[in-house]
């Protein structure tokens, strides 16, 4: 049996939906669809305020993903320190950081070429 495909923009919406469940901050979305060479077509950063609210958002994101779409991470790495947590959907890399390693990584400064769209913060 071959397994579903699930367009990517709907992925997206459902990892901006487990980032809003946990108050991510700041959720911008790089569409590197125009870019040649890179590794996916969009890359989706946030950032948590401690190390506890990361881990929660990352984890989140999970969820919610495999709720609204069925689909599981590739890979997924810094869960150990809760800094840098990248979890891999093939074509969305989301990136949750604490928000000192956010400004330190800057990658929203690497992928300056790129078609950026910065959410606003919900306020509930």
């Amino acid at each position: 049996m071959k397994k579903k495909e699930v367009p990517t923009l709907k992925v997206v919406d459902a990892a901006v939906e487990g980032i809003r469940r946990l108050k991510g901050k700041k959720i911008a979305i790089i569409d590197l669809t125009s870019i040649h060479h890179t590794e996916c077509g969009y890359f989706i950063i946030c950032h948590g305020t401690s190390n506890t609210q990361a881990e929660a958002i990352a984890r989140s994101v999970e969820d919610t993903v495999a709720e609204l779409t069925g689909l599981k991470t590739w890979h997924k790495d810094g869960y150990r320190n809760a800094i840098w947590i990248l979890l891999d959907y093939g074509d969305l890399m989301v990136h949750v950081f604490r928000e000192e390693a956010r400004h330190f990584y800057n990658l929203e400064g690497l992928w300056a070429d790129a078609t950026m769209t910065q959410l606003e913060d919900e306020v509930n």
